[in-house]
């Protein structure tokens, strides 16, 4: 018998998982963006890639709801692109995927250190991965109960944030320094404008544990994006208007980057004793738990298909028996979230999250492209509007994004071209 996940999700846990997979990238990474492009360079970047995810998300969904699988991205270019290509969008997901984990969690870590100095970052990280993987073990429906709670809470306490600070927000700071390396900068900056969404396709790797995926898919993935961008842009100014850019991405008095920006600016407004100084701190860090708890669930799908189609070893496509998820696979991934958070270097680890999110956008939206073509008469509940526009523009921009992040990083891009390469020989040799 085939190994099955079951179906418990509506389109109000879409939204949480949506929204949850991304929330931390308000909370953390993309003010490391500002030491690259500076105000103007990241505020560009970001414009791009906004609406890259925008037109990404609609072409995405088309392919969620036509092909409801595990899997997300390898399906539909397994189908679309064939064996090779399929692996390699699956690779892709997986790299995205497991590598943003402990990335949340080292800014997990920090924010707790802040409070409780006497504990190390990675002792809090560590715990963070345990408890969270248990917890996705324990079944979906708790798991996506669990993030629904925690995103609203950290969709709330961004309000309040930008509450706080909007009041004292300065249209001259956003003009100090703008562009710190030229506008060459807001090509550097590209990996941070893409954390603001990191993920947010994870929402297609639950489609199969999805009630009447073919309806709640376009609503959850509708409502979470129209909530990202909105945040996005509020979070961005309310936090770079209050003292400039160096304020939310350098610790006071030294050039020391910093995980935690919204405690930065916020404190240029209230003291560190202040009720909503400690809310921030409180909440705040479920908004970095929303985001690393959700990107667990989408990361334990996602390998869990590369076992169950023979991609990757038998034992990760196997659900637990009693709670009916994918347990293996969710204990491979928190090992390797382990070895990643002891090289210490958050923004390494964002960057090859990025690659690989964005290896898996340019195969995607080739596949969407493909399907129309060659599977004209496959049932599609949701088309992309304004076909082909929306899909070619998701692709433009996500390709020229890997260019220009390939250029800036090349050490990171070899690391993430060797991964693919690496395991794309492997697969090869064991499909032989």
């Amino acid at each position: 018998m085939a190994e099955t996940l079951k179906k418990t999700l509506g389109p109000l846990m879409l939204w949480g998982l949506g929204v949850g997979y991304v929330i931390s990238g308000m909370y953390f990474g993309w003010n490391l963006g500002l030491a690259e492009g500076g105000t103007y360079g990241l505020a560009l970047a970001t414009f791009f890639i906004i609406i890259m995810y925008v037109t990404f998300t609609f072409s995405y969904t088309e392919l969620a709801c036509a092909i409801p699988k595990a899997g997300g991205a390898f399906e539909y270019a397994n189908r679309a692109l064939g064996k090779d290509l399929g692996f390699i969008t699956g690779m892709a997901q997986n790299i995205e995927f497991i590598f943003a984990p402990p990335a949340i969690a080292s800014a997990i870590g920090a924010y707790l250190n802040l409070v409780y100095p006497d504990i190390s970052v990675l002792t809090f990280a560590f715990t963070a991965y345990i408890i969270f993987t248990v917890i996705n073990i324990f079944g979906v429906r708790l798991a996506a109960s669990f993030e629904l709670v925690i995103t609203i809470f950290a969709v709330i306490e961004l309000l309040i944030f930008a509450g706080v600070t909007l009041p004292k927000f300065d249209m001259a700071n956003l003009h100090q320094n703008p562009l710190p390396n030229g506008w060459s900068g807001a090509f550097a900056a590209i990996p941070f404008a893409i954390w603001f969404f990191l993920a947010i396709e994870g929402v297609a790797n639950v489609a199969e544990e999805t009630i009447n995926p073919q309806k709640n898919i376009v609503k959850g993935f509708g409502s979470a994006i129209l909530t990202l961008v909105v945040l996005c842009v509020l979070t961005f100014c309310s936090s770079v208007g209050v003292a400039g850019w160096e304020a939310v991405v350098y610790e006071p008095g030294t050039t020391a980057t910093s995980d935690s920006p919204l405690p930065l600016a916020l404190a240029k407004v209230v003291n560190e004793g202040h009720i909503l100084y400690k809310l921030l701190i409180g909440i705040g860090l479920l908004g970095l738990i929303a985001s690393f708890h959700g990107i667990i669930l989408a990361a334990g799908r996602s390998t869990f298909e590369f076992g169950r189609v023979g991609y990757a070893p038998k034992l990760l496509g196997k659900v637990h028996a009693k709670f009916k998820t994918p347990s293996n696979a969710l204990i491979l991934n928190m090992i390797i979230g382990f070895l990643a958070l002891l090289t210490g270097k958050t923004g390494e680890i964002i960057t090859i999250a990025c690659f690989g999110a964005l290896g898996l956008y340019v195969l995607s939206m080739i596949s969407v492209l493909k399907l129309r073509r060659a599977e004209p008469e496959l049932e599609r509940p949701f088309k992309t509007p304004l076909y082909p526009i929306f899909p070619w523009v998701a692709l433009t921009i996500s390709f020229i994004a890997l260019i220009a992040m390939t250029v800036y990083n090349s050490q990171l891009a070899l690391f993430f071209f060797g991964i693919l390469a690496l395991s794309f020989i492997v697969f090869k040799l064991i499909k032989k």
